[in-house]
């Protein structure tokens, strides 16, 4: 992608490489029971899982945090994601309803991430979790939703759900959001921002002033 970030495709979803000074960084892991697909991707670049010693999270949906639980027993590597998302991934927050034919059918189908502990709480707008990453809180696909800037290469933005790509445009977040309302006004604020490259959970990378793609879809 750009120097230092790979983009491993697990499945529907991407999972995002950063090579950094201190080891690894895993941008979400991708859909439960992935870790071997994960592990042999980092073998493809000369990169191990006991070089992974941070994932940041950008939302808690099972096709992001999926092996989660599983790569945090075998790297050791802390977790860090919004407080409002953490307590769905520790298991300390249940839907309030049960769930629905199509939520059932859809953990069938690709499984339900174990509970894990988050390592590091996310709680202020525009917190530096790590070294050259900000982290921006951009709820909407979810309440807790983390979109993350590297500050490398003219600016990376590690997009999560809170937009996507299609054949070079940009759109609003997959799905339905939780909340349509505030997943515009977070897909405005990305607009606001200056990066050269965005990549997604869902879609293709855009690169070169890729925030004016951004722009386009916002205002048009």
């Amino acid at each position: 992608m750009v120097d230092g970030v790979f983009e491993l495709r697990v499945g529907y979803v991407n999972v995002h490489l950063v090579v950094t000074d201190d080891g690894l960084v895993l941008v979400d892991t991708g859909l439960p029971g992935r870790s071997p697909l994960i592990e042999r991707a980092l073998g493809r670049i000369q990169r191990s899982l006991g070089e992974v010693t941070t994932i940041l999270v950008t939302h808690h949906h099972a096709d992001h945090v999926g092996n989660l639980a599983d790569l945090r027993r075998r790297t050791g590597a802390r977790a860090i994601a919004h407080a409002a998302d953490a307590v769905w991934i520790t298991g300390h927050s249940t839907p309030t309803q049960p769930a629905g034919r199509l939520a059932k059918l859809a953990e069938r189908l690709i499984g339900k991430p174990e509970p894990t502990k988050v390592d590091q709480l996310i709680t202020v707008d525009g917190a530096e979790p790590l070294p050259g990453f900000t982290a921006l809180h951009t709820p909407g696909h979810t309440r807790g939703h983390v979109s993350y800037l590297l500050d490398r290469s003219g600016g990376v933005l590690f997009a999560g759900d809170a937009a996507a790509s299609r054949r070079g445009r940009i759109t609003g977040p997959p799905g339905v959001p939780a909340d349509p309302a505030r997943a515009g006004r977070s897909l405005a604020r990305l607009a606001e921002l200056e990066f050269d490259h965005a990549v997604f959970g869902h879609g293709k990378t855009v690169s070169g002033k890729a925030v004016a793609a951004f722009r386009k879809a916002v205002f048009g």
